[in-house]
């Protein structure tokens, strides 16, 4: 906890040091060591829903055993889990299944064999997946982004700047950026220029170019991104000024 850095309400610590850590249980490595600690019994039921088969356990059902959660349609389906965020999910003729469908990524698993989720994120990871590290939707000390499309030499996001908030003052090397404005006002600083850009409006920033983008408002903004350019990657960001601490 010596070089722990403090994002808003979050806390890191470092990374290097933590990565030393034995790979334990906190019980283990804590609770049968610790001399702070009491154990008081508690009359309730418990489950660490280890596995979307215990969430499935714990569930409301219909009489046929499914448990629905979203957008879901089924035939002749029994036993088995349908959970959908983002799309209409569909099942025909099914039994002891759980589908989990995520704007990230879509499970289908027998409902026996769930705990083996952890098979297929090390296969993720030792394949260099950029499911292993990336979401669709990445959460920033000022809001979030959701990546909406992505091309060859093009990526479409959603972002939402909370009121008050500002990004990083940055600059890319290989791609330029289109800004969108859906709702609220944008503050924006493309290079010697600051200019507000309202709803319905739009912005280019060139390649190379600093800028920085603030919401002044008192409600969420809301923009449309398209990046273009030979590279992409969320390393491409070179941060000159930053309110949060960020390098």
């Amino acid at each position: 906890m010596a070089k722990i850095e403090n994002d808003l309400d979050f806390t890191r610590i470092d990374k290097d040091v933590f990565a030393q850590c034995d790979d334990i249980s906190v019980d283990y490595a804590v609770m049968e060591k610790t001399q702070h600690a009491a154990v008081v019994p508690l009359a309730a039921r418990w489950s660490d829903l280890g596995a979307w088969s215990s969430v499935w356990e714990l569930s409301d059902k219909c009489e046929a055993g499914n448990s629905y959660h979203g957008d879901v349609i089924q035939e002749d389906t029994r036993n088995t889990m349908l959970r959908s965020e983002s799309r209409l999910v569909a099942a025909i003729g099914l039994e002891d299944l759980i589908i989990i469908e995520t704007k990230d990524a879509v499970l289908v698993a027998d409902r026996h064999k769930t705990q083996d989720v952890k098979k297929i994120v090390e296969r993720l990871k030792s394949e260099g997946r950029d499911e292993f590290n990336n979401h669709c939707v990445v959460y920033r000390p000022w809001g979030r982004y959701e990546s909406v499309d992505k091309g060859q030499r093009y990526q479409v996001k959603r972002i939402t700047v909370n009121p008050g908030a500002k990004l990083s003052v940055q600059m890319h090397h290989h791609r330029a950026e289109h800004w969108i404005v859906v709702s609220g006002t944008a503050e924006v600083t493309n290079g010697e220029a600051t200019y507000l850009v309202c709803e319905n409006e739009s912005t280019y920033i060139p390649i190379g170019q600093i800028h920085a983008l603030k919401n002044p408002g008192t409600l969420p903004l809301e923009l449309i991104e398209v990046q273009s350019g030979s590279y992409l990657g969320e390393d491409d960001i070179i941060r000159f000024e930053d309110q949060y601490g960020r390098v």
